[in-house]
């Protein structure tokens, strides 16, 4: 996912922010699924509760209380007294009920973070809903903060995705014009509750690629890029001292795909063997240009649970060890293991045909193992990727919420990892991811996701590689920008000073 830029104009007067190959695709959050239209609908729409800005820790939204049941199976909320949507039309709790069922009648793509938790969601009163679960959920609160809970504009058709429709929600700003691919207007929301936004008018452009936008930029016809810069542009603009360049912790995470169906990667030797031979200081520093860290396990460092499994069972670039790996699995100097790696040339960003060859490089290195790079557009990747077509691959996550459960459920449970492709099913696996999904003790919890990422090392169907950082650019007179580690820049913060 690549992003765009901001560009505030003095206070009061207006915000303009430019994007790159990022595109909004739904402002309906019944069917939108992608990063930057979740940061869109964060802006004109807030949910019951809401992550405080540049933390993890949760804070009333639309809900001023709420309270669990002891076995967190039922959760009732206690909305805030006379909002509105930015319309002007009152929000009551049956706004609520009416836009949780639609997500569920509708069916689109993020539909499974209701679905697979909510039995049926009631308003007691018009200030009292209450969440019925289908089992215990000891992050249903995390859940809450993802668009698809968010209340929308009765406006909305009920049992229809509209993908262009311009009502929103109840957020710090309201949609003013949208034509898309080319401008999205926001304006601050005169029936907001809380804090007014600190620049009223924000107009969003779409660029076509980085380097029009790092010109843009440099000739100060913008004040911020955000989503996003490549490696060596951040680098420069960095170095030439003339602009703030601002450091994100990311959650996004990237990894190598291993299809455990096929041979040769069927064989859990062979994918032990590509885990071993892999440098990812060599990755984070010739293909990012230090602009991400080394990663050894699926769930991200800085979130509890983490472990460095891959760290400590293979190392970084262990020639030795993959080669043994490899002999076990029958392969040598004369006999190589012979393998494709897919990668796909513009959903990530321009980096990552590099990234690609600087694995086939760090595997041939082993002297047992000869690699064919092939790639393909986004819709013809995921297809392949889908069907189980492809071998070895590339893929990135950005996640729904924020929980340990979020980068092991949908990658390792055989029921929730049909998208990836990898045809990976360890029933032991299945087993305690479901039982951590229904323990509220996070420690207990901890124990479960550690036991899961020793598991993981051992099988190999994924290969983590690098955690995202992200960079913000900005010239030197705006202020006020605050990303938390949600990755969500909410823009009512930010300002242009002089």
């Amino acid at each position: 996912m690549s992003g765009g830029l901001l560009h505030p104009r003095p206070k009061g007067r207006g915000f303009q922010k430019k994007k790159v190959t990022d595109k909004v695709t739904d402002i309906d959050p019944a069917n939108a699924y992608d990063f930057y239209t979740w940061e869109v609908l964060n802006n004109i729409m807030e949910g019951l509760v809401k992550y405080k800005p540049g933390t993890l820790e949760i804070e009333p939204g639309l809900a001023e209380s709420w309270e669990a049941s002891n076995n967190s199976t039922v959760w009732t909320f206690h909305l805030r007294k006379g909002l509105k949507f930015d319309d002007g039309t009152p929000f009551t709790a049956k706004d609520v009920v009416r836009s949780i069922n639609r997500v569920m009648t509708i069916k689109g793509d993020p539909s499974w973070l209701v679905t697979s938790f909510v039995k049926k969601v009631v308003a007691k009163d018009d200030y009292t809903v209450v969440f019925y679960l289908k089992h215990p959920t000891a992050y249903f609160l995390a859940l809450l903060t993802t668009p698809p809970y968010f209340p929308v504009s009765p406006k909305y058709d009920n049992d229809k995705i509209d993908s262009d429709a311009t009502y929103g929600g109840i957020g710090p700003y309201k949609i003013v014009k949208w034509v898309r691919d080319q401008e999205l207007v926001l304006e601050a929301n005169p029936y907001y509750y809380g804090e007014k936004p600190k620049t009223k008018k924000i107009i969003i452009k779409f660029y076509n690629d980085a380097s029009t936008m790092r010109l843009a930029l440099q000739n100060g016809e913008i004040d911020i890029a955000w989503r996003t810069l490549r490696p060596t542009d951040i680098k420069s603009l960095k170095n030439s001292g003339k602009f703030n360049v601002i450091e994100v912790p990311g959650a996004f995470i990237r990894y190598v795909c291993l299809n455990t169906k096929v041979d040769p990667t069927k064989n859990v030797k062979v994918r032990q063997a590509l885990a071993a031979a892999i440098d990812r200081k060599e990755i984070s520093n010739i293909v990012f240009q230090g602009t991400v860290e080394p990663l050894y396990s699926l769930i991200p460092n800085g979130m509890w649970s983490h472990k460095d499994v891959f760290k400590t069972k293979y190392g970084d670039a262990n020639l030795d060890l993959a080669k043994s790996l490899l002999k076990e699995a029958g392969y040598s100097e004369s006999n190589p293991l012979k393998i494709t790696l897919w990668y796909t040339p513009t959903h990530y960003g321009d980096t990552e045909a590099s990234l690609a060859q600087v694995l086939k490089s760090e595997w041939e290195k082993t002297g047992m193992i000869k690699v064919t790079i092939k790639s393909a557009e986004w819709n013809t990747y995921t297809d392949y990727a889908r069907k189980g077509q492809m071998m070895v691959y590339l893929l990135g996550w950005y996640p729904d919420y924020l929980d340990p459960d979020d980068y092991t459920t949908p990658f390792l449970d055989s029921n929730a990892n049909s998208w990836a492709g990898t045809g990976y099913n360890n029933t032991q696996v299945n087993k305690l991811l479901e039982k951590a999904q229904t323990i509220t003790d996070q420690n207990q919890r901890a124990q479960i996701y550690e036991q899961v990422q020793d598991i993981l090392a051992q099988d190999v169907p994924y290969i983590p590689l690098i955690q995202g950082k992200l960079f913000v650019v900005t010239q030197k007179s705006v202020k006020g920008v605050v990303i938390g580690p949600d990755m969500i820049f909410h823009y009512s913060t930010v300002y242009k000073t002089g």
